[in-house]
C-alpha cells in the first residue's frame, strides 16, 4: 500500500515537470531568434527550432562549426567569456546559414547557473540584424554621399548653433580658415571680438527666414576676399531652429573688377579736383614772373618761378601715383645712394615735422651703399610712409611728446629702412587693410592712394613693407629694397614722364 502511494506521488510529479517543460519549449522554439545552449568546450547541447531549421542538426557539434564552418573557435568567443567571468557579453558576429547565406546576427551570451551558484552552460541569443546594418549601410552611404557634396561644394560652408559657435565646416572653410570648431564666426572671418553690426545668421535664428548679405573677409594667410554671404535655417524634427547654414560665395574678382572700375571714376573725380588747384598755383606763379619781367622786379620773378617750381613737382608726384595705380610701373632703373635718400626725405619731411610738434629722429649708417632702384619711385615710398606716422602722431590726441624714427641699416643683400611712430597705432583689421586701395584710417581727411602706391613701389623693385603696430602703442614700417634689381624687367613704359633734369 505504501509502495503505491509512493508510486503514484512519483508519477504526479513527474507529469507536473513534463507539463511545466512543456510550455517552456514552446516558448524556447517560439523565441524570433537563434538560441542555443553550450557547455564549456562550446559544444551545443541544445538550440530552438529556429536554429535547427537554418543551421542543421547539432548533436555532438561545436557552435563554430555550426555557425562559421569553422574548424577552431574564434579569436573572440562570448559564450567562453561568460564562463570565464560570469557576465554577460555582447558582440556583432557574422554567420553563415545552410543555404550559404551570411545572417549579421548581434549576439548575447549569459550564463546558466545551478542551485549551487556554479556554471553548468551558456545560452547564447542571436538576433538577427541583417536588416539593419543593411540599412546602416544605405545610411553610411548616404552620409558619405551627404560630406562629399558638403566638402566639395565650390563655397565657404559652416554651421552655427544660436551663439555664433560653428560646429561644423566644409574643406573649403577649414582649408583657407583652419581649425574653427568651437569658435565664433566674426573671429575666425574678420578676427573681430564682438559680433558684426548685422549678421545675417541671427536673423535667420530670429525671422527664420533665409538672408543675403556681401562681406569681406580676412583668410588664415591674410588674404581678403569679397563673399556673398546666404543664409538657411537647420530645424529639428518639432520646427524649432537649431543651427543655421551659412554659405559664402567668393565674389572677390567680381567686386574687383567692379571696384576698379568705381575707383578709376572716384581717381578722376579727385585727380581733376586737385590738378584744378595746382593748376591755379601755376597760373598765380607765372602771372608773377610776367609781372616781374614787366616791372624789372628780380625778387617777384623768384618769387613765381618758386611757385612754378613746387606745383610742377606736386603735378608730377600726383601722375606718378596715378600711374602706379593704373598700371604696374617699370622703375627707371640707376644706382643711387641709400644715405642721400634717407637723409634727402628727412630733410623733406622735417619742416612739417615741426609744424605738427613731432620730433623727426634719423639714424642713418653712413656705410649702408647703394641700390639700384628708380630715384623718384623710393622717394615716394619713403614720404608716405613717414607722412603717415606724421599723421599717426598728430591723431593721437590721448598722449604727448610723439617721436617719428627713420632708420637705415645696410646688409650684403639688401638695405632696410625703418619708420617708427608712438601714436595712434591700428587695430588688426585696420593692419590688414592698410595697403589696400582708397582705404584710410584718417576718414576724409585721406586719399587712401600713399600706403597702396607704397606696397606697389617696393614689390616693383623686387622689395617688401612688413607692417606691425598695436592701437595706443604706435607702428613700425620696415622696407627692404634689393641690392640689385630682380632679374625679370619688364618693358619701359612709353606713357611715363621723362625723367626731371637738374636744372627743374
Amino acid at each position: 500500500m505504501q509502495r503505491t502511494a509512493a508510486f503514484q506521488g512519483w508519477c504526479v510529479a513527474h507529469i507536473i515537470k513534463i507539463a511545466m517543460e512543456i510550455p517552456y519549449q514552446a516558448y524556447f522554439d517560439a523565441m524570433p531568434c537563434y538560441l542555443t545552449v553550450q557547455d564549456r568546450e562550446l559544444r551545443i547541447i541544445d538550440a530552438n527550432q529556429r536554429f535547427r531549421t537554418d543551421f542543421g542538426e547539432i548533436e555532438g557539434r561545436f557552435c563554430y562549426q555550426v555557425y562559421k564552418h569553422r574548424s577552431e573557435k574564434c579569436e573572440v568567443c562570448p559564450v567562453e567569456q561568460a564562463f570565464h567571468d560570469g557576465q554577460t557579453h555582447r558582440r556583432e558576429e557574422k554567420v553563415r546559414c545552410l543555404d550559404g547565406k551570411e545572417v549579421s546576427v548581434l549576439v548575447e551570451a549569459t550564463p546558466i547557473r545551478d542551485s549551487s551558484g556554479q556554471i553548468t552552460s551558456v545560452i547564447e541569443m542571436s538576433t538577427d540584424v541583417t536588416e539593419l546594418k543593411l540599412l546602416q549601410r544605405q545610411l553610411r552611404r548616404s552620409q558619405q554621399r551627404y560630406h562629399i557634396l558638403f566638402d566639395q561644394v565650390p563655397c565657404y560652408i559652416s554651421i552655427q548653433d544660436p551663439g555664433l559657435h560653428i560646429v561644423e565646416a566644409n574643406h573649403a572653410f577649414w582649408q583657407d580658415f583652419g581649425d574653427c570648431l568651437g569658435r565664433k564666426c566674426y573671429n575666425i572671418y574678420k578676427h573681430r571680438n564682438e559680433t558684426c553690426i548685422t549678421c545675417p545668421v541671427q536673423e535667420t535664428f530670429v525671422d527664420g527666414n533665409s538672408h543675403t548679405q556681401e562681406e569681406v573677409v580676412t583668410s588664415l594667410e591674410g588674404k581678403q576676399m569679397n563673399v556673398l554671404v546666404t543664409t538657411a535655417p537647420i530645424r529639428n524634427r518639432r520646427g524649432r531652429i537649431t543651427h543655421v547654414m551659412e554659405m559664402s560665395a567668393d565674389i572677390t574678382a567680381i567686386r574687383e573688377l567692379e571696384d576698379r572700375l568705381t575707383k578709376l571714376g572716384l581717381l578722376v573725380g579727385s585727380v581733376s579736383h586737385g590738378l584744378k588747384g595746382l593748376l591755379n598755383g601755376l597760373a598765380g606763379g607765372m602771372y608773377l614772373v610776367d609781372s616781374g619781367f614787366k616791372k624789372d622786379n628780380q625778387e617777384r620773378i623768384h618769387k613765381g618761378w618758386d611757385t612754378v617750381k613746387r606745383n610742377v613737382a606736386r603735378v608730377q608726384s600726383m601722375v606718378s601715383d596715378i600711374l602706379y595705380y593704373a598700371k604696374d610701373r617699370v622703375p627707371i632703373w640707376e644706382p643711387l645712394s641709400a644715405v642721400e635718400v634717407a637723409r634727402d626725405v628727412c630733410a623733406l619731411a622735417e619742416s612739417r615735422a615741426k609744424e605738427q610738434n613731432v620730433e623727426l629722429v634719423a639714424t642713418i649708417d653712413p656705410d649702408a651703399g647703394q641700390v639700384e632702384a628708380d630715384p623718384q619711385a623710393v622717394r615716394s615710398l619713403l614720404v608716405n610712409l613717414i607722412e603717415n606716422s606724421m599723421d599717426a602722431c598728430r591723431l593721437d590726441v590721448k598722449n604727448s611728446g610723439h617721436r617719428v624714427d627713420v632708420r637705415l641699416q645696410g646688409a650684403p643683400r639688401h638695405v632696410r629702412f625703418e619708420i617708427e611712430d608712438n601714436g595712434i597705432g591700428m587695430d588688426q583689421e585696420t593692419r590688414e587693410k592698410a595697403f589696400s586701395l582708397f582705404f584710410s584710417s584718417k576718414g576724409s581727411e585721406g586719399t587712401g592712394l600713399g600706403l597702396f602706391v607704397s606696397n606697389r613701389i617696393a614689390r616693383a623693385h623686387g622689395g617688401t613693407i612688413q607692417l606691425t603696430s598695436e592701437p595706443g602703442v604706435g607702428t613700425q614700417f620696415i622696407v627692404e629694397l634689393p641690392r640689385i634689381r630682380p632679374p625679370q624687367e619688364e618693358p619701359e613704359d612709353p606713357q611715363l614722364p621723362e625723367k626731371e633734369t637738374s636744372d627743374g
